[in-house]
């Protein structure tokens, strides 16, 4: 600290806590106490000009030379509290001194930061946020350029705007943002379970915190939280528990979690309720005195210590910068134009590749707007760098007619030259035949205008990707990649080329700028009064031609009149089909400004459509900012549950905005901020692909401006982030040695007093309701897989619940496995919807950082292959013996009632993941990724290949049936026999059908789904082409009955080949055996 601060080590030799200390001018020099929070203290004797945050830095550098130093964290986790007014006062802004500040007696305490504490100033909250975010992204890199300036300013608008809400929240509020209830669509009770409870009451035991007493209860569908509160009061006097406190003074908390039954809601509606029940189980609450409440507590102490509320946000909205400009679209026969100079550090093929040059294209989402053009230079020597002579490239296209999300495509390749034998026409010499094969090196690609919606101009440096092996394209550009630069300036090749304004010479020094959205639909009102819908088509005739198109995934097969027909009926489509409008935007000529201010000018008057539409829009097809704008208008809609089913995809979909500040990062950052739940996995979705180079900027953007909009969720993420630093370590650790060795390897670093404290009391990242007290080392182990991830427990916090049990990998790419149980999860909801619930169980599953994350483990269950094991038929014949399945289920249900309800459970999750793993193309189906309840419920796990990559052998493809339906299997549905006639397995044979059908009505959002995922880097999911497994399956071109019938035969084909899923086994445990 300098001159500033110092410490003294001597012994006092003067009178402490003087109550005179600061009644006169403040002294030079003060002696100070502190009280530090491992119980030690530590003497400083400090200047009186010294900050509250060098006194803090001072005491931290002392306490590191003491007992349990290792317990110390970072300056930015404690605050300094002192006596103030007769109270101990937490000194939020460390910018002051301590003459300011005049703790009395000199008195300190050194206290960790709670949870909720607010932090002292932006330059603390500033260093966690980018502790949090790594490495990768470097907070003072990002400052100085105008996008992320303007970025910046436009959601520190919106978090301001929230943060103020919330600090005038009441506690029910907070309760409620901190965690938020789970709630069905509907207050009526499902009739699924209406089946089970047709007069409509149901049990509820409540457990009373204070002795642990239980009390269970029959209430009705219709009955709220309160009435339940109320009845609970009642039964507690009846049993001479002398209860006279209101109702309102307590809360029903889900039993094991941080969940809570509360406000006017029916019972029924909590999802809670209707999952416990529909599992045939009581649901478990515990009786909770408000008073007890953290959210409370946390509410009532920041009242009491006069917290600073948030300043009111400035009214004025963050306005981009704008100057004179000239509107594009007054550039008559103007046609675009850049000047292409030449490519410098290429990293080409200097042994056969005889010259380089780029390929320049124009693209509108996915479609070219124009021809390409293409210019090279020979190769000189060892010289990495191309020069191209100035070349001045004219597109085909007139400037008015550029869209606003134009992009500029560069493709860097190299020309080889290959030689090929063949024979002369005498068949006695051999002649040399000479082809040039053209290899892409890099790409690179950029907005044609800025974010401020002005033309680029002048020299430019445009910085490449390296052009990947597995872009799979039919053409050599690539739209669909990023329009940043690559940030690794030194590695990559460069493209120098410059911006035209115009052939006009004087008006190269005025911007020349996109219409604004008023001048855009003023143009197309002056032309609606002149351009009417031409009538050709009846409404039923047009309904008829929209329906071959709509819903069926063949908008891109229309034909030139059918879609001039289309847009000829705009109007008409508006008024009277406005769920189509994805088929009337195929129809749009985008490098036609008329269609394109009609389209806008009718978005103005379109009505909301369904979420399922609005989310195709969402696709990188749709890149016009009025078309995803609208999307997100009709999104609002979403419920918080509804928007948790579909964070991936709205996360993923961010990668295709051409801009930091849009409509879809504005929407997801508020939800996010109003709601801690859909925080939480914000949060890591956008952390797990911090790694990706071209997302850091854009990511680490967003995660700053979250996590500064919410400071009380920062630590607790933090924590969150330790653990998984401690479980990667603990990881290493576990794949080094045998088995048994490293299982006590592991248990000995989960004991390590350095280590143990990292896992106390934090969340569960797979699902922040469970809250941990603490690791549980004799519980954890090593599994057997080839990457040894970790079997880890901890200790619930509520320690009457069940422990938490996670599996930790590292070294496995989880996200296609969180893909492929998300669209579980979503077609589970399609079933639901339509009274189909097929018991289907899926674990939670969250990739955290590169090749990192957790799963999920199902408690009570085993893979089929364990099940055959016990029952004493593991071999390579055991799958084609068809009793072992059957027999476990028996002996976990021995009650007649009981194993029948485990059969029923089994018949239809078997049903469910017969038609969803068929439909997603779920490959690699062995007998140790299929698991069973001892419920009877069915289940896939591992999901390393979908969408029809099957594995092969030799060249031979081992799956060779559309899904896994066993004669085991067919043994439990049929109750104990084989006859394929019989009512349960037609019974079974019904259900595959009818859920094929209810996916296949809904095909268009499952690939749309699949489609906004695209961008993530999947490699069974990097192109369009991939999505053809899913064309296949969905059939969505052919007719309900046709569809029918298709299914009906691949069902016979997988019963029919069953021989062959076992055959397939059988080898399977083969390979097994000989490895252990």
């Amino acid at each position: 600290m300098g001159d500033t601060l110092y410490i003294s080590n001597e012994t006092y030799m003067f009178s402490r806590f003087s109550i005179d200390l600061w009644k006169y001018d403040p002294p030079d020099t003060v002696h100070l106490t502190c009280l530090i929070f491992n119980g030690s203290t530590i003497y400083l004797h400090v200047k009186s000009t010294a900050t509250i945050r060098e006194v803090k830095e001072e005491i931290l550098a002392q306490a590191r030379y003491l007992p349990l130093s290792y317990m110390i964290k970072d300056a930015c986790d404690y605050q300094i509290c002192g006596i103030s007014s007769y109270t101990i006062e937490p000194y939020t802004d460390e910018t002051k001194r301590l003459f300011e500040v005049q703790p009395y007696f000199g008195l300190l305490s050194l206290r960790e930061r709670s949870d909720s504490t607010t932090f002292s100033s932006d330059y603390e909250l500033t260093k966690m946020v980018t502790d949090i975010i790594g490495t990768s992204f470097d907070h003072q890199n990002t400052q100085g350029s105008p996008e992320v300036d303007y970025f910046r300013a436009k959601v520190t608008e919106v978090s301001d705007e929230i943060k103020l809400e919330r600090s005038r929240y009441t506690w029910q509020q907070r309760l409620l943002y901190e965690h938020p209830l789970r709630l069905a669509n509907s207050t009526a009770m499902p009739e699924l379970i209406r089946q089970r409870h047709p007069s409509s009451a149901f049990l509820i035991a409540v457990k009373n915190e204070n002795d642990q007493s239980t009390f269970t209860l029959s209430v009705l569908e219709h009955d709220t939280p309160l009435s339940l509160i109320e009845s609970t009061l009642q039964k507690m006097n009846r049993s001479q528990m002398k209860m006279n406190d209101r109702a309102s003074d307590y809360i029903l908390k889900v039993s094991g979690r941080d969940e809570y039954l509360f406000g006017d809601h029916p019972l029924i509606q909590f999802l809670y309720i209707q999952e416990t029940l529909s599992d045939a189980a009581v649901p478990n609450v515990v009786l909770q005195s408000v008073l007890r409440l953290e959210c409370y507590i946390n509410h009532y102490n920041q009242k009491s210590l006069g917290q600073k509320k948030p300043q009111n946000p400035n009214n004025q909205i963050a306005q981009i910068p704008l100057e004179p400009c000239n509107v594009i679209w007054n550039l008559e026969n103007v046609n675009f134009t850049l000047t292409m100079h030449g490519v410098t550090n290429v990293n080409f093929d200097r042994a056969r590749a005889f010259k380089v040059g780029v390929h320049v294209g124009l693209y509108h989402g996915k479609r070219k707007l124009c021809s390409q053009r293409t210019v090279d230079a020979p190769s000189q020597g060892n010289s990495q760098d191309f020069q191209f002579d100035e070349n001045v490239m004219t597109f085909d296209i007139q400037m008015r007619n550029l869209p606003r999300m134009t992009r500029l495509c560069i493709v860097v390749f190299e020309v080889t030259k290959m030689s090929r034998s063949k024979k002369s026409s005498n068949n006695t010499s051999t002649l040399k035949d000479d082809f040039y094969n053209n290899n892409p090196l890099a790409w690179v690609n950029t907005t044609i205008f800025d974010y401020k919606d002005q033309l680029r101009k002048g020299r430019q440096t445009l910085y490449t990707w390296t052009y990947a092996d597995d872009i799979q394209s039919d053409d050599v550009f690539y739209p669909l990649g990023t329009v940043e630069s690559n940030p690794r300036v030194d590695g990559c090749a460069m493209v120098h080329l410059t911006f035209h304004q115009g052939t006009n010479e004087n008006c190269n020094d005025e911007a020349i700028c996109y219409p604004s959205e008023d001048e855009v639909l003023q143009y197309a009102a002056e032309r609606a009064y002149s351009n009417r819908d031409k009538q050709s088509l009846s409404i039923e005739e047009l309904g008829a031609l929209l329906a071959n198109y709509s819903g069926k995934d063949k908008i891109y097969e229309m034909v030139d009149q059918d879609r001039n027909t289309i847009w000829e009926h705009k109007n008409d489509i508006l008024r009277e089909f406005p769920e189509d409008l994805s088929v009337l935007l195929q129809c749009v000529y985008w490098k036609d400004r008329d269609d394109v201010s009609d389209i806008w000018y009718l978005l103005k008057m379109w009505p909301l459509i369904s979420i399922e539409r609005s989310l195709e829009l969402l696709d990188y097809a749709y890149p016009d900012p009025a078309v995803r704008g609208f999307a997100i208008k009709c999104l609002h809609n979403l419920k918080d549950e509804e928007l948790l089913l579909y964070l991936l995809q709205l996360v993923q979909a961010i990668k295709h905005e051409s801009y930091l500040a849009n409509d879809l990062v504005i929407f997801l950052l508020q939800r996010a901020l109003r709601n801690q739940r859909i925080g939480h996995y914000f949060f890591w979705h956008l952390r797990s692909e911090m790694h990706t180079p071209c997302m850091q900027t854009r990511f680490g953007l967003l995660l700053e401006a979250y996590l500064k909009g919410c400071n009380q969720h920062v630590k607790p993420l933090r924590k969150q982030l330790e653990v998984l630093e401690k479980l990667k370590v603990g990881s290493v650790l576990a794949k080094k040695g045998s088995k048994d060795k490293v299982r006590s390897v592991l248990q000995d670093f989960l004991r390590n007093e350095h280590n143990n404290g990292i896992f106390q009391n934090i969340q569960n990242p797979l699902n922040p309701s469970f809250r941990c007290r603490r690791v549980t080392p004799d519980k954890c182990k090593v599994m057997d897989s080839k990457m040894r991830p970790l079997w880890v427990v901890f200790e619930n916090v509520d320690q009457t619940a069940n422990d938490v049990y996670i599996i930790f990998k590292n070294g496995d790419d989880l996200r296609q496995d969180m893909l492929t149980l998300q669209m579980l999860r979503v077609m589970d909801q399609l079933w639901k919807r339509e009274g189909l619930d097929l018991r289907m169980n899926i674990y939670n599953c969250i990739s955290m950082e590169q090749r990192l994350g957790m799963i999920e483990v199902v408690r009570h269950s085993e893979t089929i292959a364990n099940i055959q094991k016990l029952k004493g038929m593991f071999s390579a014949t055991s799958p084609f013996k068809k009793g072992s399945l059957y027999s476990w289920l028996k002996e976990h249900n021995k009650a007649p009632e009981k194993l029948n309800k485990a059969i029923n459970e089994f018949t239809l999750s078997c049903a469910g993941y017969c038609v969803a793993t068929y439909v997603l193309g779920v490959a690699d189906r062995h007998s140790d990724n299929i698991m069973v309840k001892r419920n009877g419920q069915l289940f896939h796990i591992d999901f390393g290949h979908i969408l029809g990559h099957f594995k092969e052998k030799f060249g031979v493809r081992r799956e060779r049936v559309p899904f896994v339906l066993t004669h085991d299997f067919v043994y439990v549905i049929n109750k104990g026999c084989i006859d394929r006639e019989a009512k349960e397995f037609c019974y079974f044979q019904e259900l595959c059908e009818r859920a094929f059908l209810i996916l296949r009505k809904h095909g268009c959002l499952i690939l749309s789904l699949f489609s906004m995922m695209i961008s993530t880097g999947l490699p069974e999911l990097s192109s369009e082409k991939d999505l053809n497994y899913l064309r296949e399956t969905l059939v969505l071109d052919y007719t309900e009955e046709n569809a029918r019938k298709h299914f009906q035969a691949k069902f016979s084909e997988a019963l029919a080949n069953s021989w062959k899923t076992s055959l397939n086994w059988a080898s399977h445990n083969f390979s097994k055996n000989n490895k252990q």
